[in-house]
Order: structure tokens, then sequence, then C-alpha cells
């Protein structure tokens, strides 16, 4: 077992130790399972409604294995105290886990996720709403003028994270953002800037993926000077994100420039100067720099890996198994 496995295995054990059992809930009478992972001094309460022990043990297990490929990526759980609530549905979408939500109106930020009551444990470990879901727990409540940023966070992590942790390749990896890329650009449409795209009608992957598009370039200009996305979001949630601003992403990424110059007092803004740009853009932003720094070239609608030792290098850095 590598070290993450032995990091998961602690979650899940610690999580066996402390849950409780099935319950009836107090409002509808539907089984309730709630138990706790802990991350360090972080506690996490996850609740299970309305399935029976077995399957409660299941989801409990594979949310449990969800969180931890969240905490390897990052090498800490954002927040102190955190909530996560699995409820059972019937539901006529094919997706295994076909809504979540998160909700920062408690003091506890929660996770809503709904699962689909005859998803099989392999469906729901191979799927990513959930891995998404809990990536948003990185950053702050950003606003709609910065929903572009908070979904483009969680779904350029939904894909590193799930590739970290050996639930996709990484050739599969770079092809998932690449598609992703290619429906947001199908949804630009000129005369909006991205930061007025949030509830536009059909903006939808625009704002995922224009955003994603953000943190990739991020992350690849870090790398050129020695630091990591992972580790800055990190040493942002340990100093900053319990306090962070409330629905004001240039705060949040102004901080984060702040927090990388803690480590580096000589290093250069680079969150602030990408956000002022991307904000504002109109059109989806190219991607041809970062793919030539990545390796990547799309041929007649293939996604094309190089065996250029220094991309080659690069793309594992980001979605190499750990």
């Amino acid at each position: 077992m590598n070290a993450r496995g032995v990091r998961v295995a602690a979650v899940v054990a610690v999580l066996l130790a402390l849950g409780g059992g099935a319950r009836a809930d107090d409002a509808a009478g539907a089984p309730r399972s709630v138990r706790t992972l802990a991350f360090d001094a972080a506690r996490v309460e996850v609740e299970v409604v309305g399935a029976g022990a077995a399957r409660a043990a299941a989801l409990h297990a594979w949310i449990a294995a969800v969180a931890g490929d969240v905490e390897a990526t990052f090498g800490r759980w954002p927040l102190a105290r955190s909530r996560i609530r699995i409820e059972q549905v019937d539901s006529g979408d094919r997706s295994p886990v076909p809504w979540g939500q998160t909700s920062r109106q408690d003091p506890a930020v929660a996770v809503l996720l709904y699962v689909r009551r005859d998803a099989t444990p392999a469906a729901l470990h191979a799927h990513w709403t959930a891995t998404h879901e809990l990536a948003h727990l990185v950053h702050p409540y950003l606003g709609e003028d910065g929903r572009w940023l908070a979904e483009g966070l969680a779904s350029y992590y939904q894909t590193v994270a799930r590739a970290r942790a050996g639930r996709i390749d990484e050739g599969e990896a770079w092809r998932a953002l690449d598609a992703g890329f290619a429906r947001g650009r199908r949804a630009t449409t000129a005369g909006t800037a991205l930061r007025e795209a949030g509830d536009a009608p059909g903006a939808t992957m625009r704002v995922y993926w224009a955003g994603a598009a953000y943190w990739l370039e991020a992350d690849l200009a870090l790398r050129a000077h020695g630091a990591t996305l992972d580790a800055v979001l990190a040493d942002h949630a340990a100093c900053c994100l319990a306090g962070a601003a409330w629905g004001d992403p240039l705060a949040f990424v102004r901080a984060l420039d702040g927090v990388r110059r803690q480590r580096d007092p000589s290093a250069e803004a680079v969150f602030e100067p990408l956000y002022r740009r991307h904000a504002e853009a109109r059109a989806f932003p190219s991607l041809d720099a970062a793919y030539a720094a990545l390796g990547l070239r799309s041929e007649a609608g293939r996604l094309r890996l190089s065996g250029d030792a220094d991309a080659a290098a690069l793309r594992r850095a980001i979605m190499g198994p750990r």
C-alpha cells in the first residue's frame, strides 16, 4: 500500500471507530447514519439519510475515500469543521450522483450530495461530482462575479485529484480537461465578460471551463518558479480561509498572491494579473502557451501527448499518481 493508501485507510479506520449506527430521522423517520472523518485536527461530520445499514456503510466508505483524495491533493483538509450530507434519490438522470451543492450559510460549511439509490460502489468511485463539491471547500464564497473562479477551481481539481488518486490515468485526465475546454469554447458567445456570465442562460460550460483554464494557467506559472497551486491553496487554507472576505473574488486572489509572498518575498504576483485578464475576457481564453508547455496537441478531434521529456515531466507533476 502506498503512502496515500495508508492515509485513506487510516481515515476509514477513524470513521468506523467514531461512527454511530443508523437511526431514525426525527423529521421523516428515514434511516440516518452519522459518522465522523478525522484529518489531523479537522473534523468532517458525514450524514447518510435513507439507507439501510449495509448501504450506509458503503456510502460512508465511498465518501471517506473521496475526501481522502482531496486531503491528499492539498496535504491538509481545508476547514476545521465541515459537514457532508448524502441523500438517496430515485432519478431518471443516469449519473450515479445527479446533483451536489455546497452551502456556506452555517458555521460548518456543508456539502449536499444526491446519490442514485441503485448506484453501485464502482460507479460512485468512478464519478467526479463528489470530488468537485469537496474541492469547493478550498475557497471562500466568491459571489456571482466570482462564480467562474469557484467553479473553475472545482472543475480543475475534480480531474487533478482523481488522477493523483489513480481513479483515472494521466492520459484520461488530460483528455477530460481538453474536452471540458472544448465544451467551454462552444458555450462562449462574444459580448459578455466572464465575470458577468455567472447566471447567464447557456453559459454554464463557459463559466466552469474558462474558470478551469484560469487555474491551469496559474498552476503552470507557479510551477515555472518552483511553487505549486496545491501548496498556495493549502497555505491559504491554513492562515486565511476561515476569515476570508465574503463574496469578494479580487480579495481572494490578492490573498493567494500574499500567501505566496510569505514563502518567497521576491515572488511576482500571479493570481491577480491573471484574474483581471480572465474576468474581463469576452472570448474563451487561449491555451496555446499552456498546451505547448505541456506537450498537448489536438489533431482531428483527438488530444495527442508529446514524448518531450520536459513536457511529460510537467504533465506528470500535475496529474501523476501519488
